[in-house]
């Protein structure tokens, strides 16, 4: 069973169901309803098969036009918790899976895309309050599942701005660290990948704010997505992704090129 699967994997297959019937009542297609909302078939044929969750602004508009009384949106606020992802994370984790190109910037920790399973381990061992070893295991698999998004004919093109101290902290231990260098340094050669290290000596940078990540859809909607202590947001408002797009394009600027990022890396490497 994939480490990912989520107590409420039953119920988002009732949702769908009810979904199917209550489209089939008002005499749509998935294509028209999908149609109706500027999104593709398949991603309806995905929530009424239990495979994609049904947001809940989706399931207000489509209460609205198949006039069900508001039962779409009901059946989605009794789901049950999710058992391994929380919720405020779900939407950004289908919409990376999904997505035709990924930028981000990184100042506490690497990429969870580019993080070694061992790596991936210390960060959630590091956790206050702590999780327990069981806990650890599947958040690290699932982890490591996420990276498949960057290998196979339709990778997105992927950019990734690291602060230098993250990449020469020894995080995990010295041997963690080292094997997550030569991780680093293999990604950095993969087709359609950037990898970028923001110099440890700037004066100043772009992103004093912290860290984010931008996803472009295959529908070229761009969103941003962004962490704290106790939540995150994914942001839709085009405004607000134009700020943080221009922050992104400003940190390209302001980094290493992906050439003397593979310098940097092979003298790290090198001086173990």
């Amino acid at each position: 069973m994939s480490t990912t699967t989520r107590r409420n994997a039953s119920a988002m297959k009732m949702v769908g169901a009810l979904l199917a019937l209550y489209r089939q009542a008002a005499g749509h297609t998935q294509r028209s309803l999908g149609e109706r909302f500027v999104i593709s078939e398949q991603q309806i044929a995905s929530i009424e098969q239990g495979r994609r969750p049904l947001k809940p602004d989706l399931a207000e508009q489509l209460d609205e036009l198949l006039c069900t009384r508001g039962a779409l949106s009901v059946a989605l606020s009794r789901m049950p918790e999710v058992d391994l992802i929380p919720l405020w994370a779900e939407e950004f984790l289908d919409r990376e899976r999904e997505a035709i190109a990924i930028s981000s910037y990184e100042n506490q920790v690497l990429p969870g895309l580019l993080q070694t399973e061992a790596y991936a381990r210390a960060v959630f061992r590091s956790r206050v309050p702590f999780y327990d070893e069981d806990t650890i295991a599947r958040r690290t698999a699932a982890r490591i599942e996420r990276q498949a998004v960057l290998h196979g004919n339709e990778a997105p093109i992927s950019c990734f701005v690291v602060w230098e101290p993250v990449v020469r902290a020894p995080f995990g231990g010295r041997e963690v660290w080292t094997e997550q260098l030569r991780h680093l340094r293999t990604c950095s050669e993969l087709p359609g990948l950037m990898l970028q290290v923001l110099p440890l000596d700037r004066a100043s940078h772009a992103s004093l704010d912290g860290p984010f990540v931008l996803l472009e859809t295959p529908e070229h909607q761009r969103l941003a997505y962004t962490e704290n202590q106790r939540g995150s947001q994914l942001i839709a408002d085009p405004d607000e992704v134009a700020i943080l797009t221009q922050k992104c394009a400003m940190l390209r600027s302001q980094a290493l090129t992906p050439e003397d990022t593979r310098e940097l890396l092979d003298r790290l490497l090198g001086e173990q």
